[in-house]
């Protein structure tokens, strides 16, 4: 049986974000996106091109008092970066599964003061892992 619903959890470089529970979040695990190109001869080749991890969609609780907009936006400057350039970041979703990467928030992280959150992008190389 699959478990669909609301994202339970999200970390980036370990800070805990709750999400709101109507974000639709998307998911791409990353590794390779294949195509086929033909030949004129009526063979084919099949093209492998690297892709990034992503989960997009996510509509993050943002606190004014934590800090938690000037947060991501130091992330989105690359400060405090791990050695390799990114952080760590981990999502739970409604079944329980836990998916991790190494990545960064991607696109604008805007803060919407009505609803108190910021919707973002995460992104990163390699793939998202099953924990």
């Amino acid at each position: 049986m699959s478990t669909g619903g609301s994202i339970e959890a999200v970390s980036i470089r370990g800070r805990n974000f709750s999400v709101a529970a109507d974000a639709d979040a998307t998911r791409k695990l990353g590794g390779f996106t294949s195509t086929v190109e033909p030949n004129g001869d009526g063979t084919a080749r099949k093209i492998m091109t690297r892709v990034a991890w992503a989960i997009g969609g996510l509509t993050l609780d943002v606190n004014d008092v934590r800090g938690d907009h000037e947060f991501l936006q130091e992330i989105q400057n690359g400060e405090n970066a791990d050695v390799d350039g990114w952080y760590p970041i981990a999502v739970t979703f409604a079944s329980g599964a836990v998916y991790s990467g190494r990545g960064t928030v991607v696109d604008d992280a805007e803060f919407a003061s009505m609803a108190s959150t910021v919707g973002v992008q995460l992104s990163g190389p390699g793939e998202l892992i099953k924990q």
